[in-house]
């Protein structure tokens, strides 16, 4: 099935955002996903299995550098 999901990344106690950020941009796109970077989320469409895959690996990682939260809302009637 085909979904899209909106992220969002929250580093906590770290100096600096971007870090966080580009990580996931990185295994998003190492998913085979194309993210839509915006000023507050980023959006990805994709099969559901690559979709869940991709953010428990960005997941992981950013949360390997230390205390995160990960927002995201997913949705099977918004990709177009």
């Amino acid at each position: 099935m085909t979904i899209s999901a909106q992220v969002s990344i929250y580093p906590l106690r770290q100096a600096h955002l971007s870090p966080a950020v580009e990580a996931v941009r990185e295994e998003l796109e190492a998913h085979g996903l194309r993210p839509e970077m915006g000023a507050m989320s980023t959006q990805v469409v994709g099969t559901d299995d690559t979709v869940f895959a991709a953010l428990r690996a960005a997941f992981i990682r950013v949360a390997s550098e230390g205390q995160v939260v990960m927002s995201a809302t997913f949705s099977n009637a918004c990709p177009v």
